[in-house]
């Protein structure tokens, strides 16, 4: 897997930006035989993951999965939850068994962007005497990256991250940085306190793959959470799966073809939630203000591959599509007054689309 600059991205030689810090050669790739047998051995290995993973997060194999799906197909999430719940545990035991690197960054309304790209430091020589600028490296030159409370800090720190959830580069004193692959952005945000935060805007909403939302365990799951507390969980997981190995699964997960009309569904799915759009039923026009836009199309179908290869199958089906809906959709559909007002939520628009807009036209 070649390391290339995503399509629209920027030419850093056009620009004058000169790149430092290239990204380590990936593994050779693998011929499509190959992948495809490796490809058989992944739901296998994503079952002693959760097993693994399991140990530390109790009842949390949804979001495990899902996060798991967000990886593959090269996405982030964003996780909404109380206090309390797991969330920071949860990124970090995925980062421990997957062997990645992990870092996190507590947002705060003083943060600024040089705290998370890095900055430029003065060093002087003992000897020569002779002063330099050396680049230091910020907590975003990482594979699994924690942005906690992302909604804590000013939009101009927000927007720091975009370029390396985008473009999975960093731009500093005139110079690109590459980052390292695979790179993974899973943020946090405290759905009942809004004082003093600052919203995601559409534009960075629309930069994570899913949105999870984090709930409280059952009574069987909370009661087996705390019998089996401890103040250093995470010395008990081993790894699972080791970097060069993800690379392969990531790689042939991208080669799961996806049939016409299961494209077709999720592109009709996404236009339907358009106001605007004549497929649009009439509570759209009601219920939302502004839908989806075309990257949830893609997000669907990206994400399908990877559900299933996850659950052992070699093409994209519409339940693929359909499981992971509410996921992609839910903070791409901003919603009117008028859906307010009735009491109707992102995650009931798309229930009630999925049950309307047919299989096939």
């Amino acid at each position: 897997m070649r390391m290339e600059a995503p399509e629209g991205s920027i030419n850093p030689a056009a620009n004058g930006l000169e790149t430092a810090y290239p990204a380590p050669p990936p593994p050779p790739p693998l011929p499509d035989e190959a992948l495809a047998a490796r490809l058989e051995t992944l739901p296998a290995r994503v079952a002693l993951l959760q097993k693994e993973i399991a140990k530390v997060v109790v009842g949390q194999e949804a979001h495990v999965e899902a996060a798991l799906c967000a990886l593959l197909a090269r996405g982030h999430c964003l996780l909404v939850g109380v206090p309390g719940l797991a969330k920071t545990l949860l990124v970090q035991a995925l980062a421990r068994t997957l062997e990645l690197r992990f870092s996190r960054i507590q947002f705060t309304p003083d943060l600024m962007p040089s705290d998370i790209t890095g900055t430029e430091i003065l060093e002087q020589d003992v000897a020569s005497g002779h002063r330099r600028f050396i680049f230091t490296r910020g907590p975003v030159f990482t594979q699994i990256l924690l942005a906690d409370e992302i909604n804590r800090t000013p939009p101009k720190t927000q927007a720091a991250l975009l370029e390396a959830m985008q473009e999975k580069t960093v731009t500093v004193a005139g110079k690109l940085y590459r980052l390292d692959e695979p790179f993974m952005v899973l943020a946090t945000q405290n759905p009942i306190e809004q004082e003093g935060t600052y919203p995601l805007p559409e534009a960075q909403l629309d930069r994570f793959l899913f949105e999870l939302l984090i709930d409280y365990p059952t009574l069987e799951n909370e009661r087996s959470l705390v019998e089996q507390h401890s103040f250093t969980p995470l010395e008990r997981l081993q790894t699972v799966l080791s970097r060069e190995e993800l690379l392969v699964f990531r790689e042939a997960v991208s080669r799961v073809p996806a049939p016409p009309n299961v494209v077709d569904y999720a592109v009709r799915l996404c236009r339907s939630t358009r106001p605007g759009d004549s497929s649009a039923p009439d509570y759209i026009r009601r219920w939302v203000r502004w839908g989806a836009s075309p990257r949830a199309s893609q997000f669907l179908v990206l994400g399908g591959r990877a559900r299933a290869a996850l659950l052992g199958r070699f093409n994209v089906a519409r339940e693929d599509v359909r499981a992971l809906a509410p996921l992609v959709l839910r903070h791409r559909i901003i919603r009117s007054f008028q859906a307010d007002a009735e009491g109707k939520s992102p995650d009931d628009i798309v229930a009630q689309l999925l049950k309307d807009v047919p299989d096939e036209v």
